[in-house]
């Protein structure tokens, strides 16, 4: 480094160095009669060593800190007091602090890897520059850690969402009797916050108090997170209630709590308490409006923002964008793209994407074409909205030509189209890209092996189900509780219900969603095993699995499709009226089709016509093809002549209808109705079509 003299120092650091610069720097042996002059060449050089010290600190507060500090550096050179320690240490911390971490890092590991102050500042540095892999190597290679490098360094991991890494060094800490300070605490539960459990917040509150930081504001707020992420929001509530001083960070936390709960009248009641909001304040009880109620009183809310002199930010213009989308409120949309444009947040890839979605979500392609044109195209995100859109509209083939011209392909990319294909049924196109996806080094998501084995399924290929299977345990692609259902279900659709039970049992204590019991409820009920479906169903209810797993109204078609499969009309009645009575569940097209199946197999089949005339809602061709199968069983004439006539009402091109009718008429030795019905077919070009089940 080139030396630079005292005059281009800043002018107060250079005067009060040239005033402690000692006249002499000779280490030779000092005579007897020049002891006196050296205590005091010796008092004055400590000075002049404190002084630069302090000068590096003091350059921090200075325009140009890091041109400062190397000016100070060729001083330092030029007056050899590069060994010492301080002196060093204070150099690396400035470097490190003002991103010059090449040059902190030169010094550090020139002889001073060795002292605990300059590894506890060089580890600083990788962490404030994002060097985490650096920082661990240094970390783990440090002999003398104490609490402020163990703080530095679970500081570093949880704010790059390393959290479980940041909790293990916590670990480490506390097996070293390390004491944690405010900061180590506030990391290790924003961490801790991303892992549920009610157990750990009440640890770790226990862990706050005894370390006498209960009343740390910081700490406090923190553990209200960690309280609010586990759904324990009464406690969150008791603790943010009981602090003694609560900033805006405190408020917005407790408020997001809710919102994330959806509890959106708590959520307004604390939010009207607010003594001050800022714009997270006002996106968080916008983002929890638009998602319980609707778009409207969120506007009213948006409109009540800007009356106070705060702006949107590009978070809060994107949920309402999206939610736009998802209510197909066009006018509102096309609003809210002219904010994005006037404020500049249309250039960043995720509003452009969600623009995009939006238009595409309302039906809209010419102008999601448009702005994906205008936009840019460097990141695979715009074409995701834009393929994803073409298959919300079902434009599979434009949405293949679009994804074969992308420059550069994501995860995202092939499972829109995987999922695309599977969904309008052309499952073998599914799988092929499926595997010609793993064949360009694209590795499968969860969501991406959700998406195919759907289509698996219903291709009946065992081979490629357990192929499948097997792909996702080795390439550790996470079992969550949706991948766990698909193998289930593909497991049953395949053929294999014992796998599919089996896989089941060994899960059942570990999911939290309804998903993998609906999928082995119906699979067993689609295979005839009534008595083991409808025992499941009993296990779910009784062992209280539902006080986290809620049950739906897939759960019931499963169960009312057991009892028509097992013949059990009593126990088909006693679920249909459980479902409304004790679950407040209202049924749909294919419960009610359950409960005809379940009476016309039983031969039942006026009681069977009155459910279909109890209906809210005008039954569709299945209900009246059940019906009209179930007469046919029973020579029915007149229920099967009812009920074909109200099938050609709903469908009037449905030729298995007429084959069924004509099939009674002969059963009844009614021929030439028969022959009439037949004839008729041919006069209007009905076909006889797949066959269907009232179960999908």
């Amino acid at each position: 480094m080139k030396s630079i003299s005292n005059n281009l120092l800043p002018s107060f650091l250079a005067k009060k160095l040239f005033k402690l610069t000692p006249k002499c720097y000779s280490s030779s042996p000092l005579s007897q009669n020049s002891c006196a002059n050296s205590i005091k060449i010796t008092k004055t050089f400590d000075n002049y060593e404190r002084a630069l010290v302090q000068a590096l600190k003091s350059s921090s507060s200075l325009s140009a800190p890091l041109l400062y500090g190397q000016h100070l550096h060729c001083h330092i050179l030029k007056k050899g007091l590069d060994s010492n320690i301080f002196i060093r240490n204070s150099l690396i911390s400035l470097y490190a602090k003002f991103g010059s971490i090449n040059d902190a890092e030169s010094m550090f590991v020139s002889g001073f890897q060795s002292d605990r102050v300059s590894c506890n500042i060089m580890l600083s540095g990788y962490v404030n520059c994002g060097r985490l892999n650096d920082a661990r190597q240094l970390f783990d290679k440090m002999s003398g850690r104490n609490s402020v490098s163990c703080t530095t360094m679970i500081m570093g991991l949880a704010q790059n969402g390393f959290w479980g890494e940041a909790i293990h060094v916590f670990k480490e800490m506390k097996s070293l009797g390390l004491a944690p300070n405010e900061v180590t605490l506030s990391s290790v539960l924003s961490s801790y916050s991303h892992f549920s459990g009610v157990k750990n917040s009440q640890i770790l509150h226990a862990l706050v108090a005894k370390s006498g930081l209960e009343n740390s504001n910081l700490v406090l707020t923190n553990l209200v997170l960690l309280y609010c992420s586990c759904s324990s929001l009464g406690d969150a509530r008791i603790l943010f209630d009981e602090m003694s001083e609560r900033n805006i960070v405190s408020w917005n936390v407790m408020l997001n709590g809710y919102s994330k709960a959806r509890m959106a009248g708590m959520a307004r009641d604390l939010f009207d308490k607010m003594p001050e909001r800022d714009v997270v304040s006002w996106g968080t009880i916008i983002e929890c409006v638009l998602h319980v109620e609707n778009l409207n009183p969120a506007l009213k809310l948006y409109r009540e923002m800007l009356n106070t002199g705060i702006s949107p930010n590009n978070v809060m213009v994107v949920d309402i964008i999206s939610v736009c989308g998802q209510e197909t409120a066009f006018s509102e949309g096309q609003m809210f793209h002219g904010v994005s444009v006037k404020l500049g947040f249309d250039s960043h890839d995720f509003i452009q994407s969600t623009i995009i979605h939006f238009y595409a979500a309302c039906g809209n392609i010419p102008l999601a074409q448009t702005q994906f044109q205008i936009g840019s195209k460097n990141n695979p995100s715009s074409w995701n909205a834009l393929i994803s859109g073409l298959l919300k509209n079902k434009m599979i083939e434009s949405a293949r030509q679009l994804f074969d011209k992308m420059p550069k392909r994501d995860v995202f990319s092939w499972t829109s189209m995987i999922s695309g294909y599977s969904q309008m049924n052309q499952h073998h196109m599914a799988l092929d890209l499926f595997h010609k996806m793993i064949s360009s080094g694209i590795k499968p998501n969860e969501v991406t092996m959700v998406s195919m084995l759907p289509s698996v399924a219903n291709l009946g290929n065992l081979q490629d189900g357990k192929w499948g299977h097997e792909y996702i345990i080795t390439n550790s692609i996470p079992m969550n509780d949706n991948v766990i259902a698909s193998i289930i279900d593909m497991y049953a659709k395949c053929g294999n219900i014992k796998n599919a039970l089996q896989l089941f049992n060994q899960v059942k204590h570990k999911v939290s969603t309804i998903s993998p019991w609906n999928a082995i409820i119906c699979g067993l009920a689609m295979h005839g095993h009534a008595r083991l479906s409808l025992k499941l169903f009993w296990e779910l209810e009784t062992y209280k699995y539902n006080d986290v797993i809620k049950i739906n109204s897939i759960t019931f078609i499963g169960v009312l499709s057991a009892c028509c499969h097992g013949g059990l009309v009593k126990e088909g009645e006693r679920y249909f009226e459980r479902m409304r009575s004790v679950y407040n569940i209202e049924a749909n097209m294919k419960h009610y089709g359950c409960m005809v199946d379940v009476l016309g197999r039983a031969g039942r089949l006026e009681e069977a016509e009155e459910v279909i005339k109890s209906m809210p809602m005008k039954a569709d061709v299945v209900i009246w093809g059940t019906l009209l199968a179930a007469a046919r069983i029973y020579n029915d004439v007149e229920m099967g002549e009812r009920a074909a006539e109200n099938l050609a009402k709903a469908e009037p091109l449905h030729g298995p209808g007429r084959i069924l009718l004509s099939n009674i008429y002969v059963d009844a030795g009614r021929l030439d109705d028969a022959a009439f019905v037949r004839r008729e077919m041919k006069t209007r070009r009905l076909i006889k079509s797949p066959g269907y089940s009232s179960i999908s």
